[in-house]
């Protein structure tokens, strides 16, 4: 018999739970990890909570396929564990009683708007991942206000027309689309159905939605678009790490599938975590943490803070991007587009165009209200635009994320000038309420909404839609009012005025 194949008991197994001696359990196989220990990018102490025992149900919604292979070397693989002398625990037995107590979910037919999906999704979810995704920062204010600030600008229907008809196509950066809806990067989708980001994906081919896939994916991004559609479009977030070389190479990746990833979408709200109370509680509860109270960016010698799921992703992030660096690095390795997710002002937006082509598309976004609290919604950085630097709108493609629950926030956003609207929560929520039929319905809902309230606006194409069919004076009361401070980005813009 090979070492590999060589049982191993549920006893011995539980004797190595030290920093010198670390074994865990995964998918039935017993590993040493001990000499992976510190190069964790979640680090080491998250792997020593679960050491000794199985850590397959904790591990696998967060790892793409692959990550043992690539990370451990083969002699770490000791063997199999033992099957005979495994003891379910009472927590685990009295975790399935609880499931089969559970009623089972409703016809997703029946669902009528994301409220009731979300609901739905929440039931039926693990803890884990609903705290993970239902989570914002600090008080949640921004994301509250996300979704709020669309009850405050009005709809202005014209009557007396043809509405026959309704095309909500459109084209994202020479890309046709069918849905000006697009699905933001959500990570860890296998966190609440197994369906992952692959079954956003085929739901997003139904639909003819694009996708942008997270840097952080429980799955490999050539599983994700593995049964993509003829024509589908995705993107890649980029989170830059320290280690510039993983970037890199994550990059040469997305370049070898021109056909499938279509642009780069470099993220900038949220250079460190926020501190998400929510997805931190759950670890707490879990007994997985110790309550700790830290900035984003711990000090030099710091303990290690695994806190929740959103602390442990960001572990590696770099904190140092900038205008005058990032780009040009960016250049060097990839001829794909850039979109810049997380413009919150028109300042940025003004910067941001100035850097067209290599950057043709910017996403404003407060990050769901996971970063920044009390950061602007994305409506109020349109307006701001709109007021100090409309000419943004004719240079580069505008899109927005952030509290889109009914197809009236889609056209509303539309009508200020946004190109397109994201969801992410809802991707994923519909997710865990059905898996990719969930999403294929909450997309659905969505593109229903959207043609309904177009049709009840007069409008018929998306590119028809804009200020004068809404009201929006409430909302641009509380807009910036400052100086533009355009003026002083640079020697450049001072001589070329001149001219």
């Amino acid at each position: 018999m090979k070492m590999s194949e060589k049982l191993i008991s549920a006893e011995e197994v539980v004797k190595h739970t030290t920093p010198e001696s670390c074994w865990v359990v995964l998918y039935g196989n017993v590993y040493d990890v001990t000499e992976f220990l510190p190069s964790h990018p979640g680090g080491s102490k998250i792997i020593l909570q679960l050491s000794g025992r199985d850590a397959t149900e904790e591990y696998d919604p967060i790892h793409p396929p692959g990550t043992l292979e690539e990370n451990l070397k083969p002699e770490a693989k000791l063997g199999r564990i033992d099957p005979q002398t495994l003891v379910q625990t009472g927590e685990a037995a009295a975790a399935k009683d609880e499931k089969k107590d559970i009623e089972g979910p409703p016809p997703l037919e029946s669902l009528l708007n994301l409220n009731e999906i979300e609901e739905v999704a929440t039931k039926l979810m693990p803890h884990k991942a609903w705290a993970y995704y239902y989570s914002s920062s600090d008080d949640t204010f921004s994301k509250s206000f996300n979704n709020a600030v669309y009850r405050d600008i009005l709809l202005r229907p014209r009557v007396f027309v043809d509405c026959t008809r309704c095309d909500t196509s459109t084209t994202l950066l020479g890309h046709k689309v069918d849905l000006p809806i697009f699905v933001c990067p959500a990570a860890m989708a296998r966190l609440g159905h197994p369906d992952g980001e692959a079954g956003i994906a085929r739901a997003c081919g139904r639909f003819g939605a694009l996708q942008v896939v997270s840097n952080n994916a429980s799955m490999t991004p050539e599983q994700i678009v593995a049964d993509a559609a003829p024509g589908q479009v995705f993107g890649w977030q980029l989170y830059v790490q320290d280690a510039r070389a993983k970037s890199e190479a994550m990059l040469r990746r997305i370049n070898a599938m021109p056909d499938q990833f279509k642009f780069i979408c470099l993220t900038l709200d949220a250079p460190v975590p926020g501190k998400r109370e929510l997805d931190e509680k759950q670890a707490f509860q879990n007994n997985m943490a110790k309550a700790q109270v830290a900035s984003g960016v711990e000090a030099s010698g710091a303990p290690e803070r695994p806190g929740g799921v959103g602390q442990q992703l960001f572990l590696g992030t770099a904190a140092d991007l900038t205008w005058k660096t990032t780009l040009p690095w960016l250049a060097r390795h990839t001829k794909l587009p850039i979109v810049l997710k997380g413009v919150q002002t028109h300042e940025d937006a003004f910067l941001a165009a100035r850097h067209a082509p290599q950057v043709q598309a910017v996403i404003l976004s407060n990050h769901g209200g996971r970063a920044l609290d009390t950061a602007p919604p994305a409506v109020h950085t349109l307006l701001e635009i709109r007021r100090y630097c409309p000419q943004v709108f004719g240079q580069i493609e505008v899109w927005v994320d952030g509290g889109i629950r009914r197809g009236t926030d889609v056209v509303k956003a539309l009508a200020l000038g946004a190109h397109a609207v994201g969801v992410g929560r809802a991707a994923l929520f519909g997710l865990g309420a059905g898996g990719q039929k969930g999403v294929e319905r909450t997309l659905e809902i969505l593109k229903a909404e959207t043609e309904t309230c177009m049709r009840l606006l007069g409008v018929e194409k998306v590119s028809q839609l804009g200020p004068r069919h809404i009201n929006s004076r409430k909302v641009e009361r509380d807009i910036f009012d400052g100086e533009a401070g355009l003026e002083t980005f640079g020697l450049w813009d001072k001589i070329t005025s001149k001219l």
